[in-house]
């Protein structure tokens, strides 16, 4: 039994835009509320907006109000907003309806506090002193996601999935017992499920690893949440708003695994629309020049603020590719290098993710054997602590998830 005289452990409840855009998943949410308060723990949610682009207040169906026009970025974050404001405004009444004492709340009046950038805000803070009042009052508070509030007052959100950062962020100010991720699968999966076949929901993953899947094209937690989740030691856990699946936890290796035992991979991620730039550093010139070269693509592409996701120098030409839509932006800033350079298009990137992969030998050899009997292409590869990425071409991406996917197991015949 809980003592009456302590402090009853926090618990943070996010919904993405399918849990919250209509009633059937409003009622879910209602139960998983009610749920945790039955538990003896205090919970507070944390909502994205209704649905995807073409519900009336999703994101993108908002924004979509300003094409044609040249978007001034304060206003369109404020506009951005208004969609989480919206789901925190339905989802109280809605918990009142069932009998729980409830307040919206924008992200501002969470105490969430950013750095300021429009349209890409990262959370520099929460000031817990907000929701720690409405917790005490017995009140449930339903925050909106995806915003705060920068140094000036002014209203800013924080990039797409920046939900995930929100109840993150808040979770590690509240030092909460956990923070849930609620969605419509039942887990983080071995690879997506639309792309490869015999996938399964993994009972447990690293934050290394998971974060890594998040910056490799999985698309369950936004991968800055990942980080301060990380950071501060916070488990977190993704959850089937619908179903009573036990989902998936993400902590440490320590805490996960503390023999040490873990596999190889963990799993598979794919990012499609993928282009790759190969440009001279140094035509005519030596080793000065090519260093020369290289700094001044660099910078341009910093400047331009593409990330570029795979980077190779190789004898006088530098090799980097980076997501389709960024292309305009990447023309933009080559062109103020004049540099020759020639584009590759429709590629696609495949990730092998797995804390258990680093300094075991053969690693590589079995990707590349792997690869090669499924008749994939590999143009590039790279490799970190956690990762193996081969860029192939994008009509070979299915073959290549498959071939990984299967090569190590990572079908539902394996263990956990």
């Amino acid at each position: 039994m809980t003592d009456p005289s302590e402090p009853r452990p926090v618990v943070v409840m996010k919904f993405g835009g399918t849990s919250v855009a209509g009633a059937e998943g409003r009622a879910a949410l209602s139960a998983r509320v009610r749920e945790a308060l039955v538990d003896g723990r205090d919970p507070v949610v944390v909502v994205s907006a209704m649905g995807r682009r073409g519900a009336p207040y999703a994101t993108d169906t908002l924004l979509g109000l300003l094409e044609g026009f040249e978007t001034v970025p304060r206003e369109a974050d404020l506009l951005a907003s208004t969609g989480e404001i919206v789901s925190c405004v339905v989802v109280a009444h809605r918990l009142r309806a069932d009998g729980v004492a409830a307040m919206a709340m924008t992200g501002g009046e969470a105490g969430v506090v950013t750095d300021g950038v429009f349209g890409a805000a990262a959370v520099v803070g929460v000031d817990p002193t907000p929701l720690r009042a409405a917790l005490r009052a017995g009140v449930v508070p339903v925050v909106a996601g995806f915003q705060g509030i920068g140094p000036d007052g002014e209203v800013t959100t924080l990039g797409r999935g920046g939900s995930d950062t929100s109840a993150c962020a808040i979770g590690v100010a509240l030092r909460a017992q956990a923070v849930e991720i609620h969605t419509d699968v039942d887990g983080v999966m071995t690879a997506d499920p639309r792309e490869c076949e015999d996938v399964r929901v993994l009972d447990a993953v690293v934050y290394e690893e998971l974060f890594q899947m998040a910056r490799s094209g999985a698309k369950v937690v936004h991968a800055p949440a990942v980080e301060l989740a990380m950071e501060a030691g916070v488990p977190v856990w993704v959850r089937n708003t619908y179903t009573p699946a036990k989902g998936t936890m993400i902590a440490t290796a320590e805490r996960l695994d503390p023999a040490g035992r873990r596999g190889v991979a963990t799993a598979v991620t794919n990012v499609d629309d993928m282009v790759r730039v190969r440009l001279a550093t140094a035509p005519g010139g030596g080793e000065g020049a090519r260093t020369a070269g290289l700094t001044r693509v660099f910078r341009a592409m910093a400047d331009a603020g593409v990330s570029l996701d795979m980077f190779t120098p190789c004898g006088d030409s530098l090799l980097f590719s980076f997501e389709a839509s960024r292309s305009p932006a990447v023309e933009k800033a080559l062109a103020r290098v004049h540099l020759p350079y020639e584009i590759e298009t429709a590629l696609s990137m495949v990730t092998l993710v797995g804390a258990g992969m680093h300094g075991v030998p053969g690693v590589m050899a079995r990707v590349a054997e792997s690869l090669s009997s499924a008749g994939v292409v590999v143009l590039q590869i790279a490799d970190s602590y956690y990762t193996i990425s081969v860029l192939v071409p994008e009509a070979c991406s299915r073959a290549a998830v498959a071939a990984l996917h299967s090569e190590f197991g990572l079908g539902s015949g394996a263990g956990a």
